[in-house]
């Protein structure tokens, strides 16, 4: 994200009729607006990837996946975020078109540029809505799948999956897929190993 060195404090409102206007993404931090880089064909595909697995189990159910341009809403922190994907089973988040208040999942497929955020303030935000039981973050270098999930006494508890596993689980949804459906069609670099320091 880069911040706009020119904007002066917006309301949520000002900000959503900017939004609307706009030819680039931004997103939005208590007042303040950032513009949002640009993604890579590797990161677009594996979030594709991911939205269509989504949106085949959810024909004929009440959730709906939304893909790289809806807004997460976190009222309790005063900021909209575009997540990756954003799934929600809420009907009241229906009622607007452009943003979500109510997701049950939320993806970041990571790239060099945001994997900080993702990982830090962005998860810490993400936590504040209640409705939130998964959080996962997609390596886009290596083949990696990292889901925070938040257990009954409300911690979020990591589980990570990488090829041996060969399957992944997004227990929010009751999905269960492969690596080879999430990295079709990516190619990633090779991974070499690090030298043993003796």
């Amino acid at each position: 994200m880069i911040a706009l060195s020119d904007s002066a404090f917006l309301t949520p409102e000002a900000y959503l009729e900017l939004e609307e206007k706009s030819n680039i993404k931004h997103e939005y931090i208590d007042g303040q607006v950032y513009a949002m880089a640009g993604t890579t064909d590797i990161h677009n595909t594996i979030a594709l990837n991911l939205a269509l697995l989504i949106r085949n189990h959810f024909r004929g159910s009440g959730c709906r996946v939304y893909f790289a341009d809806i807004k997460a809403k976190l009222e309790k922190r005063n900021r909209f975020y575009y997540p990756d994907i954003i799934v929600t089973c809420d009907s009241k988040d229906r009622e607007n078109p452009t943003y979500k208040r109510f997701p049950k999942l939320i993806i970041e497929v990571l790239s060099e540029s945001t994997e900080g955020f993702d990982r830090g303030d962005k998860f810490n935000d993400y936590q504040t809505l209640d409705s939130l039981e998964e959080y996962v973050l997609v390596n886009s270098k290596h083949q990696r799948f990292e889901t925070f999930r938040r257990n009954e006494q409300g911690l979020w508890v990591l589980q990570t999956y990488t090829p041996d596993d060969q399957i992944f689980e997004l227990k929010s949804i009751n999905l269960t897929a492969t690596f080879t459906d999430l990295y079709d069609n990516v190619e990633l670099e090779a991974v070499t190993e690090k030298p043993e320091l003796i």
